[in-house]
Order: C-alpha cells, then structure tokens, then sequence
C-alpha cells in the first residue's frame, strides 16, 4: 500500500503534519447562494485537519485558491455583530492609550473588513490605513471615509508601502491570520512596516477551546490555521518578532487570544506563562488532538438525535446565524430542509440566499417572531448571550433555543 503524500507545514515547512479529523468534502462555508450561484454547480472541498508535530501548528491540509475565497460578493461584515464592535472600540481605546498615539501616528489593518475597528481611530484623528482583498467590504469602508487598500497582505505590499514612507505604530490583524496559507509571508510583511517600538495586535480564536470547547465548527477553508501560543511564538521569532504578552478573552468567538507582538523582545510573565501551560499539558503535542475526532462523532449523533426526536413530536426547527459556522456543522451534521425550515441573520447581504450545501433559506430575524419556530437551533452559539437579549419577544412567546457545542442541549 502507498503511503500517502501530505503537504508541508505552512509555518516551518517540515513533513511532520498528522491528520486528527476528517470533516469529509463540504462546500465553502462562506459561499452563501445567491440566485447567481444557486444555477452553478456548488463548489465542494476536502476539509480535513492535521497537527504538525514539528512546530505545533494545527492545519487543514486542502489550500482552496484565494481568488475562490474571497471574491467580489464574500459575504461577511463585521458591523452586524453588536459585541465584535464594542470589543472592537475597546481594543482601539486601549492601544490608543498604550501606545499614546495621536495625529502623527497611523494605524494599519489587515483584513480591516468595513472599516467597522479604523473608524474608532479615525475618529479621533490618527491616520489610518485598512488592506482587505474583499471587494465588498472594502468599498463600505471607504464609503464611510475610512482609506482602504483592496489587496491582499503579504511581503510585496508592505515593501511598497515602506518605499512609500509609510511605517505603521500599530498594526492590528484581528480575526486574519488563520485565513492566511502564506504564514511567513503575511507575518515577514508585518515586520517590514512596524516601527522599532511599534506593536501589533494579533487576535484569533484559541486552539486550546476548540478541541476543549469541542468547538468543529470553527473549522472551515476559509481558516487555514488554528493556533496556540506555542506556534504563534515559533512564527514570529522565524520573523524577526517576537510575542511579547497575551490576553484571553473567554467570551470572543469561542474563545479568543490576543497575541501581542514587537520588532523588540519584551515577554510578559503572563506570555511566559501561556507559553509554560501549554508544555505542561501536552497541547504541543499530537496525544493532545488524537481522541478530538470521537467527541465531533458523538456531537453529531447526539445533535441529529435530539432533531429528529423533536420532529417527529412535531416541532418546528429554525436555525439563528448564517455563519461559516452554520455551514460546517449544517453539512458535517447532515442538517437539511428535513429537520429545519429556515436560517435567520441580521446580516442584509444574505437574505433571500441559500446556506451552502444544506441550500436553507436566509431570512430576517423578524421571521422568528412571523413564523415563530418551536425552537431555533443557534448556529451562532458564540453569541447566545447577545441573540437573546435580541430576541426576548421570541423566548417570551415560548420559542427556545437550541445550543449545538460542545454538546447539544436545550436553554
């Protein structure tokens, strides 16, 4: 029997990837159908993850083009989560403050979406600049004033802008660098327009969670990657950066880190410590990851159970968030018009198209209180919190909700 081929790692370029779970062929989560799309044939792909034992990172082995990713109508903006923004503002306060930054500073991100972080600086007065290959987004943002580049990040671009004269105090990538297959590239660009004693501000969600959490849903091909500290500080260094301090925020996608990096070696107790509690618990190592695809199996027959059973009372289903999300547990699961009716999402750019795969309408949120569901499974489940204060109408009516991960119950 041939062994088989697997790529290289995209952080350290070794042959150590060992694959731990296998969603199956799925469609790209955020390629929602619209009229256009629903006349193609759907796009499918391999979505299967692996670990690399070399250098810790945790990858999906399948690389889908960029240019499929992230065309003209992608569909994710970020303004329509209430929570991501006053996290967001949060976060510019604070570095405004930290870094002490004013007129003569200036302010780049990556994967800067709708301008929905920028404003917050632009705002008052500190320049900024957003990079973001999404089309869409991007024309939302420099509609609304905020000066955006539509291209994607990478070595070439940011020596074109320090040709330019342009170096950035601060750069921010939150929520980009595990859609990112060129790591070096897109972290060696970093460094090529960070000042000496600038800092960048890295968030994404936590690995740790995701296998803890049993959170598979956040596994799609749009993300690439899936980190812990370990692999973030083993990438920067490759790059001349350095991670110097980490805040974890429980409540953020899932749970998210903030990985905070410098041109200049300043580690934190509290980064060494993360660094320190990794080692200790093995999640630097395979073990740690080989037993996550039995708990995703159990997930599924357990959710497909409670579904069906609540069918077949009689109930009627709807599912809340139109995510990348939704996608992948809609179609790991096996979720079709059989067991819920509709999605809703507050997001506009989406209503009246199908989920990928699944092919379940989108709607309004309103819906729920039109056509009032039995219960509505939250595909969103990272926001449970915020969809109920939203939809308090809907629970006072008698609907409940559904939670999915880490194991399904109902609220």
């Amino acid at each position: 029997m041939t062994e088989r081929s697997l790529p290289p790692c995209r952080l350290c370029g070794g042959n150590g990837l060992r694959p731990f779970l296998d969603l199956g062929v799925t469609p790209l989560s955020d390629r929602i159908l619209d009229a256009r799309k629903q006349a193609e044939p759907e796009l499918v792909f391999p979505l299967e993850v692996a670990f690399c034992e070399d250098c810790a990172l945790v990858q999906i082995i399948e690389e889908v083009p960029p240019s499929i990713l992230y065309g003209d109508d992608y569909p994710y903006y970020s303004s329509f989560s209430d929570h991501l923004l006053q996290h967001s503002r949060e976060n510019a306060l604070g570095l405004i403050e930290s870094q002490k930054l004013g007129p003569g500073s200036l302010v780049v991100e990556l994967a800067s979406n709708d301008g929905y972080l920028l404003k917050n600086f632009a705002e008052l007065g500190i320049a900024v600049l957003g990079i973001d290959p999404a089309d869409g987004p991007a024309k939302t943002a420099i509609a609304a004033g905020i000066p955006t580049l539509v291209e994607f990040w990478g070595r070439e671009l940011a020596a074109k802008l320090r040709s330019d004269g342009k170096q950035a105090d601060v750069i921010i990538a939150n929520n980009v660098m595990a859609h990112i297959p060129d790591l070096n590239g897109f972290v060696a660009g970093m460094r090529t327009l960070i000042t000496d004693d600038g800092v960048i501000s890295i968030e994404n969600p936590y690995v740790r969670d995701l296998i803890d959490h049993n959170e598979f849903d956040t596994i799609y091909h749009e993300h690439h990657c899936y980190f812990s500290c370990t692999a973030v500080d083993r990438l920067m260094r490759r790059n001349g950066l350095f991670l110097n301090d980490v805040v974890y925020f429980p409540n953020l996608h899932g749970g998210t880190l903030r990985w905070i990096c410098g041109a200049t070696e300043k580690v934190s107790e509290r980064a060494a410590g993360y660094l320190r509690a990794e080692k200790e618990s093995g999640l630097d190592t395979y073990a740690y990851y080989e037993s996550f695809s039995q708990k995703v199996v159990k997930l599924r027959s357990e959710l497909l159970a409670l579904l069906r059973d609540l069918k077949a009372q009689g109930a009627s289903i709807a599912g809340y968030g139109a995510a990348a999300k939704a996608s992948t547990l809609i179609n790991y699961v096996g979720i079709g018009s059989d067991l819920v009716d509709f999605v809703v999402d507050r997001n506009v750019h989406k209503h009246g198209c199908l989920m990928p795969g699944g092919q379940l309408p989108i709607l309004s949120p309103s819906e729920l209180l039109v056509r009032k569901p039995d219960y509505t499974i939250l595909f969103a489940w990272n926001l449970v919190d915020e969809i109920a204060g939203q939809q308090s109408e809907y629970l006072a009516g008698g609907g409940r909700f559904i939670v999915p991960v880490p194991t399904p119950r109902i609220l």
